[in-house]
């Protein structure tokens, strides 16, 4: 309650020196034209649509990421000897950020859904490898000596030492990657789209209107929080608090 009442009190004083206009309101609109724009936009249809046309990118985006960040970094996290080969191309990768790639992704994939999913995977890939090799490299040998001696198959040292001893180091890189997609996905919309809510921040930049540029601002935050909440209960459900602690997610 105190949060709310913080920020009511705060979103009046921001409309109260708007209206003496202490700040000019064209620079910073005041939050009821916010919220007569955001209302408007979503009654017309325009911002639902915006909405789940980002939302999917990045959800199909990120699990493709997944798909092959995880188990490569499984892989490499087992043999290190294998990662030491690559690992000078991996990191060059790694400091290249995707948007600096998006003109040549679009030279190469023009304009289409898939130059977006390939920004995507770009920005997320990273975040999960690297956790992933990571927390799979780090599994205490002590423990592992500890599986031989119980006489556990290779399997069983996988899945029920390495894997939940890597958990945190997996799930943090998951949260990590959900975040950098999002931030990918709205970067390429303003690049390189004509729908998303990357587009409608650019259209609302170019048409002199802060109003709407800041609804779309919002609403990549509330959907950020959305699908990291999202994110935690498919955690939870999946696991069912096995190998789980509320700190990591």
């Amino acid at each position: 309650m105190k949060k709310i009442f913080l920020f009511i009190v705060f979103t009046l004083i921001i409309e109260l020196i708007l209206k003496f206009n202490i700040v000019n309101s064209y620079i910073l609109p005041p939050p009821s034209k916010i919220i007569s724009t955001g209302y408007i936009l979503l009654k017309n249809g325009q911002l639902i649509k915006h909405i789940s046309i980002s939302f999917i990118r990045v959800l199909s985006g990120f699990f493709l990421a997944f798909f092959f960040a995880f188990p490569l970094g499984v892989i490499l996290g087992l043999k290190p000897n294998i990662y030491k080969l690559f690992e000078p191309i991996l990191n060059f990768f790694r400091n290249v950020p995707p948007l600096a790639l998006v003109p040549l992704i679009i030279i190469w994939f023009g304009i289409g859904e898939e130059a977006k999913m390939l920004v995507i995977i770009l920005a997320s890939f990273f975040p999960i490898f690297l956790n992933t090799k990571k927390g799979i490299s780090s599994c205490d040998p002590k423990l592992i000596e500890v599986g031989k001696t119980f006489y556990f198959s290779s399997k069983d040292i996988f899945f029920k030492i390495i894997l939940p001893s890597a958990s945190s180091d997996i799930l943090l890189g998951i949260k990590l990657a959900l975040g950098y997609s999002w931030r990918a996905i709205i970067g390429a919309e303003m690049i390189a789209a004509s729908s998303g809510l990357g587009y409608l921040i650019l259209d609302g930049q170019q048409l002199f209107r802060p109003d709407v540029v800041i609804v779309g601002i919002i609403s990549i935050g509330f959907l950020g929080i959305f699908t990291d909440y999202l994110l935690k209960l498919t955690i939870k459900k999946i696991l069912k608090g096995r190998f789980i602690n509320e700190e990591w997610i």
